[in-house]
């Protein structure tokens, strides 16, 4: 099975594909864009190129696990997504995958910007981790 995770941001949004055979995650690159159509389309892109079978949505939870007005928007999106590939989609709470896409990055001696630039991507790569993580926690 391959997966498409994605992390939505208002102005980017993360890409990382993996398949839950292998357990590989690869970030893909970030969409800097802030039209839902656009974004759509570059998305469309990704899931014909990479055979993708279903789609990782990271949730953005606050801290506390309740839902802000972001998680409620990715909860739309998640309809709109189910609709527009016909493939399923599943939620995945995306606490700390920014910090933890900060942390790698840390010593990479990239700059400000080239961090910024990547690390929407590194946080999809840690949602659909954390995802296949879960599923194969769940087949035990």
């Amino acid at each position: 099975m391959r997966y498409l995770a994605i992390d939505v941001g208002e102005k980017r949004t993360g890409l990382a594909v993996g398949g839950d055979q292998t357990g590989i995650v690869t970030p893909l690159h970030v969409i800097e864009t802030d039209s839902l159509n656009e974004r759509i389309r570059q998305i469309s892109l990704v899931v014909a190129e990479h055979g993708v079978n279903e789609l990782v949505l990271g949730l953005p939870m606050n801290m506390d696990g309740t839902e802000g007005d972001a998680a409620k928007t990715v909860r739309g999106l998640k309809g709109f997504l189910e609709q527009r590939f016909g493939i399923p989609v599943h939620l995945m709470d995306e606490r700390l995958t920014s910090h933890d896409a900060d942390a790698k990055m840390s010593r990479s001696g990239l700059t400000r910007g080239q961090k910024k630039s990547r690390r929407d991507a590194l946080a999809a790569a840690a949602i659909l981790r954390d995802f296949l993580e879960r599923k194969r926690g769940e087949k035990m």
